[in-house]
Formats: C-alpha cells, structure tokens, sequence
C-alpha cells in the first residue's frame, strides 16, 4: 500500500474535513485537547464539508477545518505547510474573527460560545520542546481571564517517536501525520485505533481515481516549488548579509591605508572581488 502525504491542503481535508471524517476529527480532536473519559467530546460536526478546489491560482499554503461539538464550542484545524510573514497574527485574527461573528450587533454577549483554534504547523515555532502549546487569555500571575478563546499548536517537526514508542492517541494521530507517505502498511498498533484505520482507508493511494491523485501531485508540486523558493530567498539573504559585512571590512581596512591587494590577501578574495566592494 501507498499512502498520501497527508500534509498537502488537498489530502488534510480530505481526510479530516469531508463529510465522513467526524469520527477520525473527533478522535484527533480529544487526543490533542487532552480529553479523557467522561470529559471527551462525544460529538462534532463539520461545517461546511468539502474537498478544495483546484491548485490553480492558489496561493496559501494553509487549508482549514471548520466544526463544531454537542456544547456548541467552534474549533478552527489549520494545517500550516510553511512559515509566512505574520502567520501568528494570522492565526491570532482567524480565531478573534469565528468569535465575534457569532452574534449580530445588538445580540447579548451570552450567546458567544468557545472558540478553539488548533494549528497544525510543519515547521518548529517555539523553542521549547514540547510538541503541543496552549495559549488563553491570562493575567500577569498566570490567572485564566477567560476560556473563551484558545490558541493551541501542533509542531510536527519536534515529534520524533518511531513505531514501538507510542505511547497515546496524540502519538499515534503525530505518527501518522507525519509519516503515513513513507509507510507500505497500517502499523499493527494503529490499526486497532478505528478512527486512525478509518483515515488510512482514505489516505490509501489505491482508493483514489486518477483525477483525485493528480491534484494531489499538482499540491504537492506546488508545496516543493514554494520551499525551494523559501530556501532561495534565505541563501540569497545569507550571501548578501556576507557581501555587506565584506564591503564594510574592506573599506575599514582602505581607512588604514591599506591597498586592494593586501586586502585581497586578507580576505581571501579575488582583487576584482575587494575592488568591486570598494567602489
């Protein structure tokens, strides 16, 4: 068996967002929130269940899942491929924009409920080691102001376990998130999870015609043409930051009397290179 790389927009809400993914949203959900009997949801649906359109003319490297549980409390899944210029405000924005538009203007503030927005990012954002943050509304000594709102993040790059280490559901859901492409087959100790052997069936290669697997290579395609456009802009940025810090050493050493050989000498560069730097 050949599964999808689940970390593509086309393939996350296939397999967390469509129609028949409340059981497999439900179990990540209560794996990731940390709920135990008798405080796991029970119920969730998603709203608004669809596939995502075609690559054509997308430029977000981001998909989201919109559901909501039997309490009434939203939960906003993102799943975020790269880092992009103000991504937390971004989130920030997403979550404060699903809470305040649940009433209209002049309806009572009572009738606000939860929001949870839970991100999914490819990429390490914090520096502390934990695989899953949680953020709230607090004062200065640590007091909850409110439940209201809640930022929690998924950073799959810090999770490293391999198959004889899982240990839980969050585990087992970070495993399979993360290397369920590279696998030919259900982990024996994933496939007893139904939900996780639910979302392998859609996840397998073989289930899907040839038109949903070529929009799936197209994402993919597009995904590693935006990395590598990432990765240009950060060599481009190391190498510039060195001609600078060059440029300055060298007209430094010009203001000491130094010529453009000895310079080159010290340097380490061509004397085309310190001339160029000095002009």
């Amino acid at each position: 068996m050949q599964f999808l790389n689940l970390l593509t927009d086309y393939a996350f809400k296939k397999i967390f967002g469509s129609a028949e993914s409340g059981d497999i949203l439900l179990s990540f959900l209560n794996a990731v929130l940390g709920f135990a009997a008798p405080y796991r949801l029970k119920q969730v649906i998603i709203q608004d269940p669809y596939l995502a359109p075609s690559i054509k003319g997308m430029k977000e490297s981001y998909v989201d899942v919109r559901a909501v549980d039997e309490q009434g409390k939203h939960y906003i899944i993102e799943m975020q491929i790269l880092p992009v210029q103000s991504f937390e405000q971004r989130v920030l924005y997403n979550a404060c924009k699903k809470y305040a538009g649940q009433i209209a203007s002049g309806d009572d503030y009572h009738l606000l409920n939860d929001v949870i927005a839970l991100t999914i990012t490819d990429f390490t954002m914090f520096e502390h080691p934990e695989i899953v943050s949680k953020f709230k509304l607090r004062d200065d000594s640590g007091r909850d102001y409110s439940d209201d709102l809640e930022l929690i993040f998924v950073e799959l790059p810090k999770f490293n376990k391999q198959e004889g280490e899982l240990a839980n559901m969050l585990d087992k859901w970070c495993y399979f998130l993360r290397y369920a492409k590279r696998l030919q087959n259900i982990p024996g100790n994933l496939a007893q999870e139904k939900e996780i052997a639910h979302a392998f069936s859609i996840a397998n290669r073989a289930q899907l015609s040839a038109e949903e697997l070529e929009q799936q290579e197209r994402r993919e395609m597009y995904i590693q043409d935006q990395r590598g456009m990432l990765q240009k802009a950060k060599l481009d940025a190391r190498i510039e930051a060195r001609l600078e810090r060059n440029r300055e050493i060298a007209r430094n050493m010009q203001a000491r009397g130094m010529d453009a050989p000895t310079i080159a000498t010290i340097l380490e560069l061509e004397l085309a290179q310190v001339l160029k730097l000095l002009a």
